[in-house]
């Protein structure tokens, strides 16, 4: 499902801070960081940004190279396993033992080698598992949430520095929204500066 958003700056930062969108697995690994899935930047006050999330994930194989296989839709429940191609190369195929709990996972049923295991959303990366060895799985649980703060330095499809996650602290439930704004308040400088401030307004629910 396609979930219509539009960011709206109305703080007094005039854009020129980099806006960040994320999402934070539920079963998160002490080894894994959050990724930016979207950054929104030079966006000016009174500016408006639309884009579109997806409940939908999509899941693919990448590579220490940035190779990656082709995407495999996995809803909540979904087993896939990683097996090797007839070209030698490692391959997504729907598990025979069927669907699990509530779970998307990723079973490496090679005999040899770790794979990287990548989570997509609207076409964007929003999560990853590196180095998931022969016999392991990659588990994601993905809540119809994204969380948004702002940062500097950051780049879409990667890692986010722990002070970045640690500062961006405002979640925003999606689960019932069929479109909203996300306007941005606060900042500026000086005696009058304030923190920036996330709300949801034009709601429109399922």
């Amino acid at each position: 499902m396609n979930i219509a958003l539009r960011f709206i700056n109305r703080s007094n930062d005039c854009g020129n801070s980099e806006v960040v969108l994320f999402q934070r697995d539920v079963i998160p690994e002490f080894s894994e960081f959050a990724i930016a899935w979207r950054v929104i930047r030079y966006c000016g006050r009174d500016c408006i940004h639309p884009f579109t999330y997806s409940t939908d994930v999509e899941i693919a194989l990448g590579d220490d190279h940035g190779n990656f296989s082709p995407r495999v839709p996995a809803s909540n429940g979904t087993r896939l396993t990683v097996a090797a191609h007839p070209s030698g190369r490692p391959r997504l195929a729907s598990s025979p033992e069927g669907t699990v709990h509530s779970d998307i996972e990723v079973v490496n049923q090679l005999g040899r080698g770790a794979v990287n295991v990548n989570a997509f959303v609207a076409g964007r990366l929003i999560a990853a598992k590196s180095a998931v060895a022969p016999g392991q799985k990659a588990v994601f649980r993905f809540a119809p949430m994204l969380w948004i703060g702002v940062g500097s330095q950051i780049e879409e499809g990667r890692a986010l520095a722990s002070a970045v996650i640690s500062s961006a602290n405002t979640p925003l439930e999606l689960g019932t929204i069929a479109s909203a704004d996300i306007v941005m308040t606060g900042g500026g400088g000086g005696e009058n500066a304030r923190a920036f401030q996330f709300e949801l307004e034009n709601v429109l629910r399922l």
